[in-house]
């Protein structure tokens, strides 16, 4: 069950203290374009979580940054990408909830 052993980092300490989720949606569904895309969006070190989704949104990413302005670099590298019909950007104003623990009773 223990897939590896990590260190949990600080954010504010590293300068990356602010969350942004990001919503993408996109008019390509074929597989090469997927691909490329999935690729491309999982090499941005800011991306810390990158999700395939069902419903009205395509992707969503969770994001993380020192500022809105270093967002606006991550927003130029996503739609620099293509082929994408909205990208849409909430900043988290408060973190009520983390954890990394999962349930484990569940398990049986």
């Amino acid at each position: 069950m223990i897939q590896r052993r990590v260190a949990l980092l600080d954010a504010a300490m590293l300068r990356v203290g602010v969350t942004v989720f990001v919503s993408i949606r996109t008019s390509r569904h074929n597989a090469d374009w997927a691909a490329a895309f999935c690729r491309q969006v999982a090499a941005i070190p800011e991306v810390v979580e990158f999700h395939r989704m069902s419903g009205t949104v395509d992707y969503l990413l969770r994001v993380v940054v020192p500022d809105i302005a270093a967002y606006d670099g991550v927003y130029k590298q996503l739609i620099a990408i293509g082929d994408l019909l909205d990208v849409s950007s909430s900043f988290s104003m408060e973190r009520i909830k983390y954890t990394t623990a999962l349930p484990t009773h569940y398990a049986g």
